[in-house]
């Protein structure tokens, strides 16, 4: 086992800082993989060049195009298209809508970056939920999870794969080709998606649609946000879903007390004052409610009479995606805010609900859902912004529609070169870029948000850190450490190991993060057990992607949070039998395919 020196000491205290930055987020991502390369630069442990190598790294340059390509697929309508035809084909029928959602998340997932795939379903999933009265809530983690296993069937699936074939040629081995995951990646994803498509209607919550997409031809419903007063008949009440339901006509949606959310179908709770009740009704309804001050309106705010301008006001739900510009800023320092036809009701942020009154200091992170209304006219302009995601919006609007079989047949053309080994995945990712750019499916000005510079420099970061891990010897001595763990196993019970390790880390931290900071640790172990990295290398991949027992630790498990008003305990409980099964169906089939030792 090698020496600890002061360069291992010094190494590893940055590694353990960034852990815990990165877990945590006390400040950003990309400020953290900053942090990285500046503390890494300072001590002397990496020369300049070295601190920023990773940005000269092919696997930077190829996720970056590919976030590019999909860009372009999504904008185009190419993705699109088959999503609308999916609801046409579904005809009104539950089970075939489903089969044929998760189907085509899967081979959508397999070929671009999921979360868009994600993005863009989220809309479909609550507009079927409307138009065949289906829990959306059954039906959000999956489309997640399924984007996740079927990323891992394709070198381009997941960035993740990118880096890892990328960084596995640094080490002297052989890049990953197109489909050389798919003898793995295939199999458990169709049994993954056997799994959630049995099992989650029996686990995950039952949840209705709280917003329903305004149809002039159905009975106009609103969401509203209504506080118990002083001397109101529902204090005391426990079974409060039957009471208003009976009583005043309300759907009780979820009750708010001091910021936090319950759920009134799971936690049976007597109503207090100042308790607030999402609710949703007509609009009649709701205003013989306030009349009878049985209820008030929560904000006070005299812009919200219901009844009138039902056809020109409309009041809806908005999630902050990934690529939005408005991460980490103030809610009301935002464009929302700042049109005075846009009146903000309340912020809902993972657990935690924020009435108007208490959104001033609240920053927006990825998922989070705000509650507005607005005129209908305005619907469009929000669509359009790729700063939220419409819920309940069936994608209506996209750009260049006519470019849409150009795009396709581009990125084909890609997929098919890259494939056949025609050309390396860089050069083939960047000659679609340009095409893209040169027959106007993709605008480089509106695309660039969609590069997700946030992951990029943490990848940029991690590689860094890696190679000063490398540098030091501290790669070594882990897995060394790791190893002794595993004294006397054979290598497919270290494999496991491996395996496992990856995907307890990846709940924590990036998949991307994980994976360049593992695989120097699974190279160095094989070449002490004698055996051929090559399965070790397949590991990372899968396990750095076994990612579903937690909402944190995947940006698509981030999203459907709020749109499915999940707790923590439904990842948990759908999730963790799903993440068990992958990583041991990998350990189990990866050396069939990839032996550990060559046969003389």
């Amino acid at each position: 086992m090698p020496e600890l020196t002061l360069d291992i000491i010094i190494v590893s205290a940055i590694l353990i800082a960034s852990l815990s930055l990165l877990i945590t987020e006390i400040i950003a991502v990309d400020k953290t993989a900053m942090g990285i390369m500046v503390a890494l630069a300072i001590t002397g442990i990496l020369s300049p060049a070295e601190t920023i190598s990773g940005f000269a790294n092919p696997a930077v340059i190829t996720v970056g195009a590919m976030f590019l390509l999909t860009h372009a697929l999504i904008r185009t309508g190419a993705v699109g298209f088959i999503s609308e035809r999916i609801l046409h084909f579904s005809k009104g029928n539950k089970t075939r809508a489903i089969i044929l959602i998760l189907s085509t998340v899967a081979i959508a997932s397999a070929f671009i970056n999921n979360t868009p795939v994600v993005v863009l379903f989220i809309p479909i999933v609550m507009g079927l939920s409307c138009e065949c009265d289906f829990s959306p809530s059954k039906l959000l983690i999956p489309i997640s999870y399924v984007s996740i296993l079927a990323g891992t069937c394709t070198l381009i699936g997941t960035s993740t794969n990118i880096i890892v074939s990328d960084l596995s040629t640094q080490f002297g081995f052989e890049p990953l080709t197109m489909f050389e995951l798919s003898r793995v990646g295939i199999p458990i994803a169709i049994i993954g998606g056997i799994f959630l498509f049995f099992i989650s209607p029996r686990i995950l919550p039952g949840r209705t649609a709280p917003v329903c997409e305004m149809d002039e031809t159905k009975l106009n419903r609103y969401i509203a946000e209504l506080i118990v007063s002083r001397n109101s008949p529902l204090i005391g009440e426990e079974h409060i879903i039957e009471h208003a339901r009976e009583q005043l006509g309300l759907s009780v949606i979820e009750v708010f007390r001091n910021g936090n959310i319950f759920d009134p179908v799971r936690s049976l709770i007597a109503i207090k004052q100042g308790d607030i009740f999402l609710v949703k009704g007509s609009a009649e309804d709701i205003v013989l409610c306030l009349k009878k001050q049985t209820l008030e309106l929560a904000h006070g705010e005299e812009g919200m009479a219901f009844g009138h301008g039902l056809k020109d006001d409309l009041i809806i739900e908005l999630i902050v995606p990934p690529m939005s510009r408005l991460l980490r800023e103030k809610l009301l320092s935002t464009k929302l805010q700042n049109d005075p036809e846009i009146k903000i009701i309340a912020i809902r942020s993972r657990r935690h609900h924020y009435s108007y009154r208490k959104i001033k200091s609240v920053k927006l992170k990825i998922g989070d859902t705000i509650l507005v209304r607005c005129p209908r006219e305005k619907l469009s302009k929000i669509r359009n912004s790729n700063e939220f995601i419409v819920i309940e919006d069936i994608h209506h609007s996209m750009i260049d529609t006519e470019k849409a079989r150009m795009a396709a047949i581009i990125f084909v053309g890609v997929v098919l070169f890259a494939s056949t080994g025609f050309a390396d995945i860089l050069i083939c990712s960047l000659t679609g870029v340009f095409l893209m750019t040169l027959t106007h499916c993709l605008r480089l000005k509106d695309a660039y948000r969609s590069l997700e510079s946030e992951v990029l420099l943490l990848i940029v970061g991690t590689i860094a850190l890696g190679l000063a891990m490398q540098k030091t010897g501290a790669t070594r001595l882990y897995a060394d450490a790791f190893l002794s763990l595993f004294d006397g196993k054979n290598p497919d019970t270290v494999l496991f190991g491996v395996i496992l390790l990856s995907s307890l880390c990846t709940h924590i931290l990036s998949n991307n993060a994980t994976a360049v900071l593992l695989l120097p640790i699974a190279v160095t172990t094989a070449a002490s057990l004698g055996a051929d990295p090559k399965p070790f290398i397949i590991g990372i991949c899968f396990g750095a992607s076994a990612c579903f027992a937690t909402p944190i630790g995947y940006q698509t498990n981030l999203l459907v949070y709020g749109p499915g008003r999940y707790r923590f305990s439904d990842y948990m409980k759908l999730g963790l039998p799903l993440n068990i099964m992958v990583v041991v169906l990998s350990a189990l089939l990866i050396p069939f395919f990839w032996p550990f030792f060559t046969p003389i």
